[in-house]
């Protein structure tokens, strides 16, 4: 033995007083073996940089030379040591020559890592941690070594001098270096920044903690995400692999028959991808794993210390103990939590590599693809699929180290009590065969979960696009209803997963305390030499019960282990599907982006071309092998167009031929439904193309028909990314006939443009789309019927400035779709589109000549026409007129205030409010603490008894997992001296075992199955009812994807983590206070340092529960925007394939998710921050309980301090507050049938749109006498569909008790009492008034449901065509096919597969604009109400279904009570009176034939603009 450097007392490497090394081996393997490997490694290391790095150019940091001195006064302390020691030993030469050489390389590789990094090096802080260490071990060794020759202060001078160098230099290297001038200059992040001390502590985060401290944090004040954490770092590797993997798969099953076709795995692409750092952070796991069982080993050393005679060991050996488990724990829970931070960071970076990844595929969608994944679907996958890799990749990694953790304290407790232990463990393999039930009931349960969650998002999403077109049909409680029933589905799995849980609690939660009773058991009857009774003292049972405490967190992970990896494989198989679903055929549409040196070749060329929006060949690319994979998509989300699959596959265009020369004005005309906007999509792409050529010469912008508007400021949505030049833009707008909208904008150009164009009126979205695509000064222009939404005057602008032969894109090539006539004689060629193919092509003149159905179709419906034959029409055709256009297109213009904010915005620009032009604000997040009110909120909705009842059980459960160490305590202390059998304890002791699993079933099952899943169902019940009843001026000015991530992320989280944190919070509470109760009972010295612990938890407590309550609303409120530029690029993507902007949004994606990535990190890492803290107090708080017992070795009892030493080892709402409209129903009893007449009386009615805002209607009185017919007329902003939305109460009157109730204003303390209805009467905002009832005393569902109107805009939602008749289910099928022959769609209807049950799509677009207005014309039909509004009901249908439409308003409407919203004069003129409205009051209201004798009057002016007159 003395040959490797051991003692020769059999004590291995340690001295005879076992309390130092011996000098021999502390030369060989302490110090010089450790020199050499460091020294190879810093050879390395400069090999790399010099080879890869690059150096920063920023000088050296401030440390660098003091460092360097220091270096080299340890390197000359080395040298005098080794000269005077020089012929004492081989060892000692070896050692201090290896040192000489290391200290030497060093100071070279210090060099290097100050040109290449800004940050220290984590090599040379390893290696000065490591020797720094040795180094004290030495000396301390040397000081205890008999060899005088060695031991005296003198001759150790130049190696304590060499220590206090070292020392300095680990300082200088660990000390954060941020205010460095090298530092300050980088752009590197804070992390990136941090030396690996730093890193370790998570001293990194402490600025940020301090700021949040002083102040509130926004996220200008958080730059902390690493490099490799960014979007744009992980989708590269991620990426790149993918797509590797694909290209190898789709290769192999060219050789492989139909039931042999394979898909790429994306969990196995991502295993592979990310190896290194996987195998990194497990290999660092294990070593945490490892060290930690040396805790169980130092407390067997000091019960032999304590058990030991007086004089038997020296003190120094217990105090060396109680520092080796200080030691070991620190180092134990540094490790731990690195490795939790590098989990972080890697799931993180899969988690943005894969947003990044579904972010890319849904730009490239198919038309098939597009239609079997909706918006909420999709979003679904980023939301919660790939936010799973962020939360289960730490316990995936646990298939490694759970196993490890096993078989080491299976291992050590073999050596203690021998093969009982095998005994205890045959449990675990009885149970092993349960894994696989298990993982199956997980896996299909978190399918079943996922499928309802989609559908439920799916359905919210419709919900929220189209909630002012809910709240006017009232329909807010059959939605709420349809809603309520996927989350009930999701409900009853969470009851299904909680009540299997809490029956496998007995399998992993109590298994270890199961484990042991066996053990033990057995041990004590037959464990002993030759199966005699085992000696049960205080070492075996307390060392044993330390072991089997570690047992508990792998045992007890199995569950988790196996649930994380379920949730993982399905989240993840989720987004392979989506991954791997059919994409764009690029190849379809030749594009080159240089127009053709010949000016005479054809820009646009179709040649022989049919196209389709089904496939031809509805294959798919890859075949999915596993069975449990193979459901139906239709499980997997909710399909748009589930009805489609059987769909004729006829395609929708047919022998297409199309030549359109270089600036030549092609007009496509033809009936709703014929191919028209087809067409369009064809020529950009974005249909299957079955044959022929396609081919498009230059760059191409498309101005779709329903614009797509971005939540951005004017400019930026018309700028759209090019470089702003200001004479440019200043055309643009002049053409565009913008400039009279600016001046009436709170901020111009700048006003912020909410969700959707929200605070725009329909006109003025589309000039900002038309805008928007003039400025991209492209080649090619795709029109799809702009004009109909604007008046007859700007129509008339546009067409002269911008659109027609004279106008701003004159010389570019324009294909115009539209329903108007009126400027056809003026372009250069004409298509007439006809059930899908061009049925007629040529000039105006030649299609006239020809006279074919483009000849009858001029001469049935021109203007010039319908103005000779006004004065022949009857009275009922007059009326009918109300709602349509002299042209095809009569869709609401520009004169609609759909926009809630323009016209507030009109008569005061400087409106405090918006006066910066900003509508949506950003999210809130709320400084300070999470307050007690967030925990009420969580037990109220538990309700109380069953939050009182889950602490009482509890306290039993604690107090029965007390009390087993105690009996086992009590037992090893009476042992010797008992009367009782060991079967007398082991009695005792299995019924308290068998107690304790019974109450943690029970425990497991009250909390996570009754209390929790209630918590969930009330607070979604809540937060659903309340969103819907929100009123309209909450969702001007909320973002729809910050409301869609309340009801995807944070119900998803509500559902799983905070149960699952409520629990923890428990358990760690009741944990703590009975472990500290052991500590005082078994060492009650220890009491007195519970103030200074209680102390120093409190400080930190205060220190960082203010920055991280503000951080978790950062990071809830970064996942909205990306969600909601989600949302907004699925609406425009016709538009960003067009004009090729999708690597710009692209940029936009990253940029957002990165935002998020960082909220989040900053979020987990000060955990991480205050878990370093808390650990280091408990490791203190166990050094102190050894030291205790090492000092008291002659006070206290083994068992007593076991049981203390054992303990030790293991010490270790956002809408819900929002005020809500009125209520549904009030109770007031309405007289039958109301209203009879019809009659509307507005009483100096006064409104606005949100408290702060100006007045947008004034003083507003006048009278509508029964069946009357009024037409209301005004300028923009006059205040026409502001009636409407009072009408309504969509708005209510200004400064009434509901307008003050509903007010969204968080400093107001306004609350509503249901008693003082009375109040509902209108302070000073006056009064409107049906067959006299006032309607601010109605309920809105009362009142909504008694009006009736047909929108501008026809909105359809996801659901079949029954529902969208009929959302309340109360009509019969007969109804609703009477009402859909009555408005000409039932022959359309019946042809479709399934009829009535035909799927709708999302927005309805498998269904042309003008369809979608005949639906809701059948809507008004069967509601059957007295009065009805009409807001260009015929806005997007061709003639000959406006006539036929007519028709039915004159034979079912002839008897109600008509307001018609008129953009065009020429509609109203025939109407019984004319309303008009000048900025919010009533100017004129009279008969159209008397206010035309008024010369001087508002109406005659406006009709005499419109050539009227």
């Amino acid at each position: 033995m003395h040959v490797f450097c051991f003692s020769s007392n059999k004590q291995g490497p340690l001295n005879e007083k076992g309390i130092s090394l011996v000098p021999c081996f502390l030369n060989t393997v302490i110090l010089g073996a450790p020199a050499l490997l460091a020294s190879i490694a810093f050879l390395v290391r400069g090999a790399y940089l010099k080879r890869h790095g690059h150096a920063h150019g920023l000088g050296h940091i401030l440390v660098y030379w003091p460092q360097q001195l220091a270096v080299v006064v340890a390197v000359g302390a080395l040298i005098a040591h080794l000269w005077t020691f020089f012929e004492n030993s081989v060892s000692t030469s070896f050692a201090f020559g290896s040192l000489l050489v290391a200290w030497v390389l060093a100071i070279r590789l210090n060099r290097l890592e100050s040109i290449f990094e800004i940050r220290s090096s984590n090599t040379l802080f390893f290696f000065e941690l490591y020797f720094v260490l040795a180094t004290f071990v030495s000396l301390y060794s040397l000081h205890h070594n008999d060899n005088d020759d060695t031991n005296s202060d003198h001759s150790l001078r130049y190696l304590h001098a060499y220590f206090y160098a070292i020392c300095v230099i680990f300082i200088l290297e660990a000390l954060p270096r941020g205010s460095t001038r090298v530092q300050r200059q980088s752009n590197a992040s804070q992390h990136d920044k941090a030396n690996l001390f730093s890193q370790l502590t998570f001293h990194y985060m402490q600025s940020i903690i301090s700021l949040g401290y002083k102040q509130p944090l926004t996220m200008d004040d958080i730059n902390i995400l690493p490099k490799e954490a960014e979007t744009r770092h992980g989708f590269s590797q991620l990426n790149s692999q993918w797509e590797d993997r694909k290209k190898a798969v789709q290769a192999a099953n060219l050789s492989n028959d139909a039931e042999h076709q394979q898909s790429p795995s994306l969990i196995r692409v991502i295993g592979r991808t990310f190896f290194k750092p996987l195998a990194r952070m497990v290999s660092i796991q294990l070593t945490a794993a490892s060290l930690q069982f040396l805790l169980p080993v130092l407390i067997q050393q000091i019960m032999i210390f304590i058990e030991s005679e007086n004089n038997e060991l020296p003190k120094e050996r217990g105090v060396i103990l109680a520092l080796g488990m200080l030691t070991v724990s620190i180092t134990v829970f540094l490790l731990k939590n690195y490795v939790l931070k590098k989990e972080s960071e890697l799931g993180l970076e899969i988690r943005n590599a894969l947003v990044s990844m579904i972010y890319r595929k849904a730009l490239v969608l198919s038309p098939g693809s597009r239609k079997s994944s909706s918006t909420g679907a999709i979003t679904n996958h980023m939301s919660n699929d790939a936010e799973k890799w962020t939360k289960e990749i730490f316990w995936v990694i646990g298939w490694i180290n759970v196993p490890f953790e096993i078989l080491v304290a299976t291992a050590m407790l073999y050596n203690i009590i021998g093969w009982s232990v095998f005994c205890g463990l045959a449990v675990i393999i009885l149970i092993t065969p349960t894994q696989s039930w298990v993982g199956e009931f997980f896996d299909k349960t978190r399918d079943d979960k996922a499928a309802a969650m989609d559908s439920r998002v799916a359905l919210m999403t419709e919900v929220l696009s189209n909630i002012k077109t809910i709240k006017l049909y009232g329909y807010e409680s059959g939605f709420k209803t349809k809603i309520e029933s996927f989350r009930n589905k999701e409900i009853a799995l969470l009851r299904k997963s909680g009540i299997v849980m809490s029956f496998l609690s007995i399998v992993f939660t109590c298994m270890p305390l199961f484990i042991a009773f066996v053990s033990f058991a057995v041990f004590a009857t037959v464990g002993g030499p030759n199966f005699t009774p085992g000696v049960m003292n205080a070492q075996v049972v307390f060392v044993s019960l330390s072991l089997f405490g570690l047992l508990q967190y792998p045992i007890g992970s199995m569950s988790r282990v196996t649930e994380s990896t379920v949730s993982l494989r399905v989240s993840t198989r989720r987004i392979q599907k989506f991954l791997l679903k059919e994409e764009l055929d690029s190849s379809a549409v030749c594009r080159d982006p240089i127009l053709p040196k010949d000016p005479k070749t054809p820009v646009i060329h179709i040649e022989d071309a049919t196209f389709a929006w089904v496939s031809e060949d509805p294959s798919v690319a890859f075949k999915d092998d596993s069975d449990d994979e193979g459901e139906d998509e239709e499980d997997e989300t909710t399909a748009l167009l589930a009805a489609d699959r059987a769909e004729s596959s006829a395609p929708a265009l047919v022998e297409i031929n199309v030549a359109i020369s270089r600036g030549q004005l092609t007009a496509v005309v033809g009936r709703v439904g014929q191919g028209k906007s087809s067409l369009l999509s064809a020529i950009i792409g974005d249909m299957y193309k079955r044959k022929g050529l396609v081919k498009v010469y230059g760059s191409v912008a498309l101005v779709s028909q329903q614009a797509w508007i971005c939540n951005a400021t004017v400019r930026d949505n018309i700028v759209f990314g090019k470089a702003f030049d200001q004479e440019k833009y200043d055309r643009i707008l002049f053409a565009s006939g913008l400039l009279p909208d600016l001046e009436i904008l709170a901020a111009g150009d700048m006003t912020e443009i909410g969700e959707r164009g929200i605070n725009l009126s329909g006109g003025q979205k589309q000039r900002v789309s038309l805008a928007r695509a003039a400025y991209q000064d492209a080649d090619v222009y795709l029109m799809d019927d702009p004009l109909s939404a604007v008046d007859a005057h700007v129509d008339q602008h546009l067409w002269e400035h911008l659109i027609g032969p004279k106008g701003l894109l004159k010389d570019k090539t324009r294909l115009l779709v539209t329903h108007g006539i009126h400027h056809l004689e003026h372009v250069d060629h004409i298509l007439v589109v006809k059930d899908g193919r061009i049925s007629e092509a040529g000039h105006y003149e030649h299609l006239i000549a020809a006279k074919n159905a483009f000849y009858q179709l001029i001469k049935d419906f021109s203007v010039s026409h319908r103005k000779k034959n006004r004065k022949a029409t009857s009275p009922g055709v007059t009326i009918a007129d109300a709602v349509r256009e002299a042209s095809i297109s009569s869709a609401g213009s520009d004169e609609d205030e759909t926009g809630t904010v323009v016209a507030a915005q009109e008569d005061d620009k400087k409106d405090n409010e918006e006066a910066d032009g900003e509508l949506v604000k950003d999210e809130e997040a709320h400084s300070g603490i999470v307050g007690w009110d967030t925990f009420i909120v969580y037990c109220e909705a538990m309700s109380w008894e069953l939050f009182v009842a889950v602490l009482l059980v509890f306290v039993l459960w604690e107090a029965f997992q007390l009390s087993v160490p105690l009996w086992l305590e009590h037992w090893t202390s009476v042992m010797d001296t008992t009367s009782h059998s060991v079967a007398y304890y082991l009695i005792i002791y299995g019924f308290l075992v068998l107690i304790y699993i019974t109450i943690d079933v029970w425990l497991t099952y009250i909390s996570n199955v009754v209390a929790c899943v209630r918590a969930s169902v009330i607070l979604h019940e809540n937060v659903l009812t309340r969103v819907l009843r929100l009123p309209m001026a909450f969702f001007d000015v909320t973002p729809q994807g910050r409301i869609l991530n309340r009801f995807s992320s944070d119900i998803g989280d509500i559902d799983e983590m905070v149960p699952e944190s409520f629990i923890t919070l428990l358990t760690c509470i009741s944990n703590f206070i009975g472990t500290l109760m052991i500590l005082s009972f078994a060492t009650p010295a220890f009491v007195f340092i519970l103030p200074l612990v209680g102390l120093v938890y409190l400080i930190l407590q205060n220190y960082y529960i203010r920055t991280s309550s503000m951080l978790r609303r950062l990071d809830s409120v970064t996942k909205s925007p990306m969600y909601q530029h989600f949302t907004e690029s699925l609406n425009g993507l016709s538009s960003i394939r067009a004009m090729d902007l999708k690597d710009r949004f692209i940029d936009e994606n990253a940029k957002r998710t990165d935002k998020s990535a960082t909220a989040s990190y900053a979020s987990w890492m000060i955990n991480r921050w205050l878990n370093v803290r808390l650990e280091a107090l408990t490791a203190s708080a166990c050094f102190v309980a050894a030291l205790l017992a090492v000092l008291n070795k002659d006070s206290i009892t083994p068992s007593m301090a076991g049981l203390a030493l054992s303990s030790t080892s293991t010490l270790a709402y956002n809408y819900s507050n929002k005020r809500t409209e009125a209520p549904a129903s009030t109770g007031i009893r309405l007289p039958e049938r109301w209203p009879q007449q019809g009659r509307i009386i507005f009483k100096n009615y006064s409104t606005r749109y949100r408290e702060g805002l100006d007045l947008v209607l004034k003083d507003v009185s006048f009278e509508v006498q029964p069946s009357e017919k009024v037409g209301i007329v005004g300028r923009t902003g006059a205040g026409k569909s502001s009636l409407t939305l009072a009408l309504f109460r969509l708005v209510e009157a200004a400064d009434s008790y509901w307008a003050r109730a509903s007010a969204q204003d968080d400093k107001s303390s306004f609350d509503v009492d249901a008693e003082e209805l009375g109040l509902a009467d209108s302070l000073d905002g006056g009064s409107i008034e049906i067959d006299g009832v006032d309607i601010s005393t109605l309920g809105l569902n009362d009142l909504r449901q008694h009006l009736s109107i047909i929108p501008q805009d026809p909105t359809l939602f996801a659901g079949t065509v029954r529902e969208n008749l009929d959302p309340l289910n109360e009509l019969t099928d007969t109804d609703l096919w009477q009402a859909l022959e009555r408005a000409h769609l039932k022959t359309h209807i019946a042809s479709l597969n399934g009829g009535l049950s035909f799927e709708v799509a999302q927005n309805g677009e498998n269904f042309s604009v003008g369809q979608r207005s005949l639906i809701c014309l059948a809507r008004a039909l069967l509601r059957k109400t007295k009065i009805l509004v009409l807001d260009e009901a015929t806005a997007a249908v061709d003639v000959e279904t406006d006539e036929l439409i007519q028709k039915t308003i004159r034979q079912e409407f002839h008897d109600r009570t008509i307001l018609t919203i008129a953009h065009r004069i020429k509609t109203v003129m025939d109407s019984d009176k004319i309303l008009v409205l000048e900025k919010g009051r009533v100017e004129e209201f009279d008969s159209p034939k008397r206010l035309m004798k008024a010369k001087n009057g508002l109406f005659y002016c406006l009709a005499h603009q419109a050539g009227e007159a």
